[in-house]
């Protein structure tokens, strides 16, 4: 199958063989997509190279035969965000998270747009934690993982005042006061959630418990192996505070 013209967003590029790539791409209409990329280490493909980069957008042809497309050409649509700091390492939790999460050669335009927003969000001035929560959120709806956040798993309005722990299957279920300190460490405010089903970024607490609530239903899906972004020392904790 040929693929033309088709709008993508790079997530990962890992080298293979002597001269070529392995790249996985998040595609407007093809969804995620994996590509070998020839001959592309010489030094007149620098240009193709850095098309090719985690987080470029890109335009791509390609012929889609197995698990495998051939990479026939790619070209950048903009100049990717120049990410430092904190930043970088929010990309690269995002693109390993989309990696494991989002099956291969399944459209996911909701998916593809949540991207983009939250590849803008990375390259301004806007509080990464946020960015960060609200692109898992988006994340989780486009896979149909989603989770109601004004209404408890009971189909009670949340209460702004009380602390929700989230079930990756039923949704918020209230802590109660007298529950352990595990699941009061786990638990988001209701403010917090009812913030996040607003779209509307909550204060510096409420944007801390949301991002431990949110692990917990994204560690369900990821399964018994973790994200390697998770294993660096304190780095997300330090985004969820931010």
């Amino acid at each position: 199958m040929r693929i033309a013209g088709e709008a993508a967003y790079v997530l990962h590029t890992r080298p293979w063989r002597e001269t070529s790539l392995l790249v996985e791409v998040l595609g407007e209409q093809q969804g995620r997509l994996g590509l070998i990329a020839r001959g592309v280490q010489g030094p007149k493909r620098h240009v193709l190279r850095a098309a090719l980069q985690p987080m470029q957008h890109i335009r791509l042809d390609a012929v889609l035969r197995g698990e495998l497309a051939q990479l026939r050409n790619a070209e950048a649509l903009d100049a990717a965000p120049l990410l430092q700091g904190d930043a970088t390492l929010a990309a690269f939790y995002v693109n390993e998270l989309v990696l494991r999460l989002a099956p291969r050669g399944d459209p996911l335009p909701e998916l593809y747009d949540a991207y983009g927003e939250m590849r803008a969000g990375l390259g301004s001035d806007a509080p990464i934690a946020w960015t960060l929560r609200r692109f898992e959120r988006d994340l989780l709806d486009a896979l149909g993982f989603g989770l109601a956040l004004d209404v408890d798993a009971d189909d009670v309005p949340i209460d702004p005042a009380a602390r929700y722990r989230l079930d990756p299957e039923q949704g918020a279920r209230r802590v109660r006061l007298d529950r352990g300190q595990g699941d009061r460490d786990t638990a988001a405010t209701g403010r917090a959630l009812l913030a996040l089903a607003a779209d509307v970024q909550p204060d510096a607490e409420d944007l801390a418990s949301l991002r431990r609530a949110m692990r917990v239903v994204l560690a369900h899906h990821l399964g018994p192996k973790g994200l390697k972004s998770w294993d660096m020392l304190v780095e997300l904790g330090r985004l969820g505070s931010r």
